[in-house]
This record gives C-alpha cells, sequence and structure tokens, in this order.
C-alpha cells in the first residue's frame, strides 16, 4: 500500500462516534476560547518581547507581532475550515491523515511531540523557577538539591552553590494537571478558564498603569537601521524578531485538538481559533507598545525585562514585579494543561488508527477521558522535567509547529482540489491564496530561525521514521483493509 493512501473524512467521522473510543462534547465558544488564550499567552510574552526588541527589532518589535500573528492567523483560517469538516480529535495528524496521506500524517503527528509533550517539560522546568523564586520573596526557601536537576547547579542565599538532584515542583506541576485531566475535559476547561482570567488581569494591569509611564522618545528611531547583519534591526530585524517571538503564539492549534469534545464544532471552533488569536494579538501589540515605551529598547534583552521597565519608569510600583511573576506562573500552568491536553488527543486519534499501540485510545468509563493516554505522558515527561535543565527547546518547539502549520495550510488547497464539494460549514476565504501566503509566510519564520534548529527538526524527524517503518506501518489499521480515497 502506497505511503500517501488518505482515509475519507466520512470514514474518519464514523469512526470517533462508535464503539468504545468516544469522548464527551462538553465544551462551549468560551470554553474553546479560554482553551486558546491558556495555550497562547505564557512566559513568552513576558521575556521573550524585551529579547526580540533588544537584539532584533527595536521598538518596531510590536510589527514583529504582528507579521507574527499575519502568519498565524493565515495558518489559523486554515485550521477553522478543517477543524468544521473533520470535528475529531487528532488537529493536525488527522487533517493530514485525509489529504496528504498516512506517511505526511505520522510525520506530523510525531512533530506534534515536540510542540506539546517537549514543551510542556520545558514550561515545567520554568514553572519550578518562578514558583521558587516568588516563595522567596515571601521567606520561603525549598531544599536547593529538590529545585533543580542533576546537571545545574544552584546558587544558594549566601552565594555558596548546591547542585542539584531533581526538580520536584516540575514533577509536582505535571502531575497535578495529569491528574486534572483524567478527571474530565469539563473540569480541565473549568480551571483553565480560572486561570486565564487571573493573567488577563496581570497584563491588563501592567498595561493601563504603564500607559502613563510612556515615554516618547524611546520610540526614535521606531525602526533602527539594520547593523550589516541579517536580524539585528532594520526589516530583517522585524521578520527575525517575528520568528523569535512566535514561541509566545504557540498553541492556538490546541484548540482544535478539542474538536470532538466541542458541543457543536462546525460553529464553536472557527470562533474558539480566530478569536483567543484576536484576542492575544491586541494585547501583545498593546504589551511591546508600553513596554518599548517605558525604557529605551536596547535595556531590555535581560531574563526579566518586564522587571526592568518597572524598576526604571515607576519604582514606587515595585509590588507589580511580584504580581507579574504570579501572573507568568499562571500563565505556565495554563500552557502545560493545554500542550497535555494536546498530545493526550493527538496520540488518541494516531492509537484509534493503529499507528501507536491501542493504550492511547482506552477511554474511562467514568470521565470519558483517554486517561491512560494522560497517564503515560505523565511518565514521559516528568523525567524530562525533573533531570534535564531548560535549554533551547523554546526554538525546537517554534520549529515544530511552524511545520505543522505549514502541512495544513497545504492540506486545505489540496482537500479543495481532491474535494471540492465536500461540506465546508466554514471556508477559508481566497483559496490558494491565502493556503499559499500562510506556507510563505511561516516557512520565512520557520527560515529566519537558523539552520541549527533545522538540524534538531530533522534529526526529530528521523527518530519519528524509525517508530513508525518498525511499529506504525504494519500496525496500520488502514493498511490492514480500512477505507482509502486514494492511493
Amino acid at each position: 500500500m502506497s505511503l500517501f493512501a488518505t482515509k475519507s473524512v466520512a470514514h474518519i467521522i464514523s469512526e470517533s462516534e462508535g464503539g468504545k473510543h468516544h469522548l464527551k462534547r462538553t465544551l462551549g465558544p468560551g470554553n474553546l476560547i479560554a482553551l486558546g488564550i491558556g495555550a497562547i499567552i505564557g512566559a513568552g510574552l513576558f521575556s521573550l518581547t524585551g529579547v526580540a526588541a533588544a537584539q532584533n527589532a527595536g521598538p518596531a518589535v510590536a510589527l514583529s507581532m504582528v507579521v507574527a500573528a499575519i502568519g498565524c492567523a493565515l495558518a489559523g483560517l486554515c485550521y477553522s475550515e478543517f477543524s468544521c469538516m473533520i470535528p475529531v480529535a487528532g488537529s493536525a495528524y488527522t487533517y493530514a491523515y485525509t489529504t496528504l496521506g498516512e506517511w505526511i500524517a505520522w510525520i506530523i503527528g510525531w512533530d506534534l511531540v515536540l510542540e506539546y509533550a517537549v514543551g510542556s517539560s520545558t514550561v515545567s522546568i520554568s514553572w519550578s523557577a518562578y514558583v521558587v523564586s516568588l516563595l522567596h520573596t515571601f521567606g520561603i526557601s525549598l531544599p536547593a538539591q529538590f529545585i533543580a536537576g542533576p546537571f545545574e547547579a544552584v546558587k544558594l542565599p549566601d552565594g555558596t552553590t548546591a547542585q542539584g538532584i531533581a526538580n520536584i515542583p516540575a514533577v509536582i506541576i505535571v502531575g497535578l494537571i495529569s491528574m486534572l485531566l483524567m478527571i474530565g475535559i469539563k473540569e480541565s476547561a473549568r480551571t483553565n478558564a480560572v486561570i486565564v482570567v487571573i493573567k488577563l488581569a496581570v497584563v491588563l494591569v501592567f498595561v493601563g498603569i504603564g500607559w502613563m509611564y510612556i515615554n516618547k522618545a524611546n520610540y526614535t528611531p521606531y525602526i533602527p537601521a539594520n547593523t550589516g547583519e541579517f536580524g539585528h534591526f532594520g526589516l530583517s530585524g522585524i521578520m527575525m524578531g517575528a520568528g523569535t517571538i512566535f514561541f509566545a503564539y504557540i498553541g492556538f492549534d490546541a484548540v482544535s485538538t478539542a474538536a470532538q469534545e466541542a458541543k457543536n464544532p462546525q460553529k464553536d471552533m472557527p470562533i474558539g481559533i480566530i478569536g483567543s488569536l484576536a484576542v492575544c494579538t491586541v494585547l501583545y501589540v498593546a504589551f511591546a507598545l508600553v513596554l518599548t515605551g517605558m525604557v529605551p529598547y536596547l535595556e531590555l534583552g535581560t531574563a526579566a525585562p518586564v522587571a526592568t521597565a518597572i524598576d526604571k519608569a515607576m519604582p514606587q510600583y515595585v509590588w507589580m514585579n511580584n504580581l507579574v511573576k504570579f501572573g507568568i506562573i499562571c500563565g505556565f500552568t495554563s500552557v502545560i494543561l493545554v500542550m497535555l491536553l494536546g498530545q493526550s488527543r493527538v496520540f488518541y486519534s494516531m492509537s484509534r488508527d493503529g499507528l501507536v499501540p491501542p493504550v492511547f485510545s482506552d477511554i474511562h468509563p467514568k470521565f470519558q477521558t483517554p486517561w491512560r493516554s494522560n497517564l503515560l505522558f505523565f511518565f514521559f515527561v516528568a523525567p524530562f522535567s525533573a533531570f534535564l535543565p531548560l535549554s533551547i527547546v523554546g526554538h525546537m518547539t517554534s520549529i515544530g509547529t511552524l511545520f505543522a502549520f505549514v502541512i495544513v495550510c497545504a492540506g486545505v488547497w489540496v482537500m479543495r482540489v481532491k474535494n471540492p464539494n465536500a461540506p465546508r460549514p466554514f471556508k477559508t476565504p481566497l483559496v490558494p491564496l491565502v493556503p499559499i501566503l500562510g506556507i510563505v509566510w511561516n516557512f520565512a519564520m520557520m527560515y529566519s530561525l537558523g539552520w541549527s534548529n533545522w538540524l534538531r527538526l530533522i534529526v526529530w524527524l528521523v527518530i519519528g521514521q524509525a517508530i513508525y517503518f518498525a511499529y506504525g506501518r504494519t500496525h496500520s489499521h488502514l493498511r490492514q483493509g480500512g477505507k482509502t480515497v486514494s492511493r
């Protein structure tokens, strides 16, 4: 059988609605928007904005926000069409299976592990660092050996250093969120909604108060002249800034993984995807304008640019530093929740197709969640959280997500050609222009991330190929007689 054999939309939908592999539809449009915002607004906003301003775009980092948002919007329109046509779990994996074939679907499914599972591990490590920092401001110090992995040295309050053993707080948050996801999607959505309200309030407080301390002189020059090196200011700096900031936009695609749990996916999925993107883009641009207006952009290249801005422009608001830390912790919490939710739903679909073991699609009889999948991913993510240091996985996650966006945009175009008369409750406008722009735009941001991240992506995909041909190819339900529409 061809590597590019596909499954029909009707067959995928009928599979999702029958048998014991059935998820509970409980999410409305508000829940879906909250899931998107929960995944998008994380610490990337509070840290990467300053780095992109100081090293790439200057005050024009707000334009970098817009460039990144346009790439996301082009992909978001394509995700919306697919999520209405194929309202099942699996996101880009399922969409690729119906248009580009099983092999490409596997590549995307494996690629999403890079975004969701590995990404959630990285976020949990950062979550731990901020919790430890916030507790320290209140005079609570955790044992140094248990707040970092064995490859990290921890600096103690007296100036000495100690070698870490395991990052216990990171493991605890992954365990708690995994347990919440096992209990139920409705409970998870409610918890996420509360967290979203808190972190939106933190962003709005900073923007509202900081707006009064903007010095317009800090906007000159708005687009600093290029230094002669690609990506260091000028127009290329705006593009590289967009590639850097893109990590702060990652997550809206996770909304599509919940399509099989939406009450009315044909109507609600586009609202959830486009709505969460629109809200976050407005907040991101306002945040960037305030941050670069408060202090000169060259002073923002620190690990905590918001703290730098507060200390220099409005030192009387010292309490806001702790508020921002709390907002970042809330942001990390909801990002971990949505990432682990998305990963379990992608593997749920892959398991239903036979490409990964059936344990990943085992539904709990009471909670109606893929609880074994959540449990297994806890044991997969926890060792990374406990023992590995925080590294450059952020860029790896960005390039993996952009790759998935490119495939989804191509998939919409292919589906319009192969199956033009299929019911489409939501249609991506101006096809093939929008998909082509989405491919080019997101590929340009991939290019800007540099060859080292391309190399890591290729190595990751090669590992996935070994697993596919060793297990997935031989256990594929499609290969064993499932319905196909093309070869």
